[in-house]
């Protein structure tokens, strides 16, 4: 009897507790045995910072940082801010990132403005703490073969400009007429290929600027007839936009003398190289700053439409001050970007900044003409006329 008495009081005991798990999981509305799902950020992240968000993602999720005991799970894709923008106007970004990085802050401006006037509010906010802000900096320098910016040089002086590439890119007689070497031909410019990647678009800009004197570019400036027979002339001197495509630092590194003799192309781009063009070809390349420069701001821009969820916008907040600190911001340096966070030096130990001192890069850019954000009309009239004049050649 008391064994009985033992084993229905042992019982008792089991459903009382099971109950009383019951009640408390239904009154604080959690499940220990649940599993928890992790917060997604995916980010559409523009091409030249994409290796840094990219193991900056990997060191994050490896940490296992999480908010409110849920993990966050990053995620990178790589997109052309160009590209990136075309899906987002055409309501073809699916699914819907987190964050967008995009090259410049203008085109989130520009992607900005046509949403709003379809939705009648932002969803890309320029103040508050969901604010977009940069995670690196970069700036479009002349990249040159040594032995070509030399020459280029005596001909034209210190300073390399675009008049001076569109008058080398005319000689009839080629190098030997410049004052080079008969083998190198004639010469033959580097530029992105502006359907692929921004920057291509971005040294038109940069020439435009150059070509008129001034920072902001109008419809009439790129509709000009006198300027678009200069630009093409200009133009003509690529060998071959298909074969840059998105990534013609990398090209021409593999490639070398055959793919180029220089162009103006994206600081970081050219850095990340350098080591490999120093390592296959019997020469160096020299960075030299333009007067007319155009800066990538790279800004961390949180979508804020119903298709992401509170929890996974302030996961993304979490990623971004992650990628602000210090320690993550020295990824950036070590890729030839320029820190967004000010207390960051550029000058360490493996900072290519330093290791290039020597091939012309400069520490502290020099007070220069920053080119203005060109808006939608001025960048679609530019795309149409490469495509009419460019494209199909």
């Amino acid at each position: 009897m008391t064994k009985t008495r033992a084993i229905f009081f042992a019982l008792l005991l089991i459903v009382v507790l099971v109950i009383g798990a019951s009640f408390i999981v239904r009154r604080s509305g959690t499940n220990p045995l649940a599993k928890v799902e992790p917060l997604s950020v995916r980010i559409v992240c523009a091409l030249p910072v994409e290796p840094f968000v990219r193991e900056a993602a990997a060191r994050f999720n490896a940490e296992g940082h999480k908010l409110e005991g849920r993990p966050i799970q990053v995620t990178v894709v790589p997109m052309d801010g160009l590209v990136a923008m075309g899906r987002w106007e055409r309501q073809e970004m699916t699914p819907i990132p987190t964050v967008w990085i995009p090259d410049s802050r203008y085109l989130v401006e520009l992607v900005n403005a046509t949403y709003k006037g379809t939705l009648g509010r932002d969803i890309f906010l320029t103040g508050g703490e969901y604010r977009a802000r940069p995670i690196a900096t970069s700036l479009f320098a002349w990249g040159i073969w040594q032995s070509r910016e030399e020459v280029l040089r005596q001909k034209y002086g210190e300073e390399i400009t675009w008049r001076d590439i569109h008058d080398a890119a005319l000689a009839k007689g080629g190098w030997p007429e410049l004052g080079g070497k008969p083998e190198w031909g004639y010469f033959k410019l580097v530029v992105p290929n502006p359907r692929r990647n921004v920057g291509g678009l971005m040294a038109m800009v940069a020439a435009a600027g150059e070509y008129y004197g001034k920072t902001r570019l109008e419809v009439a400036d790129v509709t000009n007839p006198e300027f678009q027979a200069w630009l093409k002339e200009l133009m003509s001197a690529v060998t071959d936009f298909s074969s840059f495509g998105a990534y013609s630092v990398e090209n021409l590194a593999l490639f070398g003398y055959s793919m180029g003799d220089g162009g103006q192309l994206l600081e970081s781009d050219l850095l990340a190289n350098m080591a490999g063009i120093q390592t296959r070809w019997v020469e160096p390349m020299v960075i030299r700053y333009p007067t007319y420069i155009t800066w990538f701001d790279f800004p961390y821009s949180i979508w804020m439409g119903e298709e992401t969820t509170a929890e996974e916008k302030n996961a993304a907040l979490v990623f971004e001050e992650y990628l602000l600190t210090p320690e993550i911001q020295q990824l950036a340096v070590a890729q030839g970007l320029r820190p967004a966070n000010p207390e960051v030096p550029i000058t360490g130990e493996n900072s290519p900044f330093m290791r290039w001192k020597d091939q012309g890069v400069m520490i502290v850019v020099p007070r220069t003409t920053r080119m203005r954000e060109p808006d939608r009309e001025v960048l679609l009239a530019l795309l149409r006329w490469f495509d009419l004049n460019i494209a199909g050649q």
